[in-house]
């Protein structure tokens, strides 16, 4: 497919993370609109299919409702072994995640969907390996309270408080984040979309 500008960048998220990911690499979607997706997983689903599945059925439900565009579309996971851990909804689910996670190694695997003009789908798959010290009861009740794990894929952000939990990571930092910039720059300019901001032609 040719390089165009006029055709516009759209994020199928809800996710601020994403978003100024998306900043920090110096891209600004031209409209941000959130999928209405639901992100139960399905019976014996494995994390990086899950993840896969999401991102892609969050693309297509945006592309659906708009003209030709590059549609691009994310979903984070957090893993152990086998095990999908949940969006922690409340703190004492941000608990059962911590203690889970304390003093082991997890993964982190997010997808990113990219649908283009002519409706092809790209997709890929990214996983990071994080390791977590163990963790104190009282250290987790504290962490829980206040309400920055609410929300997140197993219960944690790793740019915020969270960051002192973590021993080791192997892999993209800006993954377990939410969104993979090299890979999701990688997919944007190899699927042919280019930045109209650095060409002058940006428009509202």
């Amino acid at each position: 497919m040719a390089a165009s500008p006029d055709f516009p960048l759209i994020l199928a998220s809800a996710s601020p993370r994403r978003a100024n990911l998306l900043a920090q690499a110096g891209i600004v979607p031209q409209r941000i609109i959130a999928p209405d997706v639901d992100e139960t997983p399905a019976n014996d689903e494995p994390p990086r299919a899950h993840a896969l599945r999401l991102a892609c059925e969050k693309a297509r439900r945006v592309a659906q409702s708009q003209d030709a565009a590059f549609v691009l579309a994310a979903d984070t996971v957090v893993a152990a072994g086998r095990r999908i851990l949940p969006k922690a909804e409340t703190h004492a689910a941000i608990e059962k995640c911590l203690l889970l996670l304390s003093g082991r190694r997890h993964q982190v695997i997010t997808a990113v969907a990219l649908i283009l003009p002519d409706a092809k789908l790209h997709s890929r798959a990214v996983m990071t390996r994080v390791t977590f010290k163990r963790l104190g009861r009282d250290e987790i009740a504290d962490y829980a309270a206040g309400g920055e794990g609410l929300g997140k894929a197993g219960g944690y952000a790793i740019q915020g408080r969270a960051e002192a939990f973590v021993r080791g990571i192997n892999g993209s930092y800006s993954n377990v984040v939410g969104l993979p910039l090299y890979e999701t720059v990688a997919l944007l300019h190899g699927a042919g979309w280019r930045n109209p901001i650095s060409q002058g032609s940006y428009r509202e």
